[in-house]
């Protein structure tokens, strides 16, 4: 996955923006204003991306133990992120994709039932 694979499957998913609030550098997808992933331009340009994603705790434990390629979350809730690095070749496509709804319906669950109903 590239970093234009990545933006348009985010984009492609209901309700979501993007946004820099931090920064220049490092791009944010919001569904209905709440984060669900985020990453670095400068570290995926120079060959160490990863995207930050929100994980059910328990998951992320399955998944850091499974994949050297997952860790948690540079910079965010250990708990309930993920840092996924793309750049291993470690992870598919599929997985990428995967963990990216995971993360999107994760945030939405969280949600009021009426932020719920808006994504219907």
């Amino acid at each position: 996955m590239n970093i234009e694979d990545y933006r348009n499957y985010c984009m492609s998913k209901k309700a979501v923006t993007e946004h820099f609030p931090f920064d220049e550098d490092v791009l944010v997808f919001k569904v209905l204003g709440k984060m669900f992933a985020l990453a670095s331009l400068k570290k995926w340009e120079s060959g160490e991306g990863f995207i930050n994603l929100k994980c059910d705790p328990e998951y992320a434990i399955e998944l850091r133990e499974a994949y050297e390629s997952i860790k948690p979350g540079y910079h965010m809730h250990k708990q309930q992120w993920n840092s996924v690095y793309i750049h291993t070749g470690e992870l598919s496509p599929k997985l990428l994709t995967k963990l990216i709804d995971h993360s999107y319906d994760m945030v939405v669950k969280g949600m009021t039932k009426k932020m719920r109903d808006q994504l219907l």
